[in-house]
């Protein structure tokens, strides 16, 4: 064969013919072989050929002609609904990532800098790019305007809600956080719990308060008689709410905070008035996130909040075909973490 400017021609891609052909074996059986698909006798040695046949030409399926074929694209889009890929979104897209590549899926990401014209038009590119199904996530748990042209694939709503549920969503199980929190200063015997919370109008916020109080009338204890004070998840509210219980004339033996932020501001009002952390009170802080509680001295006991987990679940329920419709709401559990930040209340103050 000739070329033109003494240029060798680019080698020819190895299609499933020349597999089946050095392997000994039909197109179809190659097929079978590398979908491993169900119902299909192949016996060990003629499997055996066709990966070595695989390996020997560096065979790789044309995904683009299977998608054609199969109407799908092995592709999930995710979108992220925020100013920015912050933490959250990280953990999400990690968690969705390992999913995908274990499962043969591409995963699309883009990010709607927190607009709903903008989630609209991406979210139609995506599908316009032939994208097989959707992660449409949120920072901040909260109620979400899905686009109308996501419902044209199946589509899961990460750390998010549609009003009246009108999409499968997955989120934190706060409450369960909130409660089991609670409930480890309990086990270590604490009756004086303050809790200086998030932001009061935050669905989280709502959530991990009811998980509080919950625990505390399972444990005999009438929450009223608990300090409840609102911040702002800012490390300078958990400083400044915690100088107010210090002005108290007899201040609480634990302290739970709204997240870990709120609990190193906590923690610094603590330290400038002489009060020992755990040996004095108790701190718990919420969230797990930013390597911050492990890292501050003493180590910040704490819930986690299981992104990572979450947005695994996500992409392995789209690709197994989407969730169950009767489950409109999956609540994934957030472990608690226990570090030296928490003990038993010092001899004298425990119940």
């Amino acid at each position: 064969m000739s070329t033109h400017g003494g240029h060798r021609p680019a080698a020819s891609r190895s299609r499933r013919v020349d597999v089946a052909r050095l392997a000994g074996v039909s197109p179809a059986t190659v097929s079978f072989v590398l979908n491993q698909t169900a119902g299909q006798t192949i016996s060990d040695e003629t499997r055996r050929r066709v990966l070595q046949a695989v390996a020997e030409l560096d065979y790789r399926p044309n995904l683009a002609a299977q998608g054609l074929r199969q109407g799908r694209s092995a592709t999930i889009g995710f979108v992220s609904h925020d100013a920015d890929f912050g933490e959250f979104a990280a953990s999400a897209i990690k968690g969705a990532h390992e999913a995908c590549i274990r499962q043969g899926n591409l995963l699309l990401l883009v990010n709607t800098g927190g607009s709903n014209r903008q989630a609209a038009q991406l979210i139609v590119e995506l599908l316009d790019r032939q994208a097989d199904a959707l992660i449409f996530a949120a920072v901040g748990t909260r109620s979400v305007v899905l686009p109308d042209a996501a419902r044209r694939v199946p589509t899961i709503l990460l750390n998010c809600f549609a009003p009246h549920n009108a999409a499968p969503a997955i989120l934190p199980d706060e409450v369960r956080g909130g409660r089991e929190a609670t409930q480890a200063l309990l086990d270590l015997g604490h009756r004086d719990i303050a809790y200086l919370t998030g932001k009061p109008s935050q669905w989280a916020t709502k959530a991990r308060l009811r998980g509080f109080r919950d625990a505390l009338r399972d444990a005999g204890l009438n929450p009223r008689e608990h300090t409840v004070l609102p911040g702002n998840y800012h490390a300078d509210s958990g400083y400044e709410l915690t100088r107010t219980l210090l002005r108290h004339s007899r201040p609480p033996t634990a302290i739970m905070c709204g997240n870990d932020r709120m609990a190193v501001g906590a923690l610094l009002a603590l330290l400038e008035a002489g009060i020992r952390v755990p040996e004095d009170v108790s701190v718990m802080g919420y969230d797990d996130q930013f390597q911050l509680a492990a890292e501050i001295r003493p180590a910040l006991s704490t819930v986690l909040l299981p992104y990572t987990a979450m947005g695994r679940l996500a992409a392995e329920q789209l690709a197994a075909g989407g969730p169950a419709a009767q489950r409109s709401r999956t609540l994934v559990h957030c472990p608690l973490v226990m570090r030296d930040s928490t003990a038993p209340p010092a001899r004298g103050r425990a119940a």
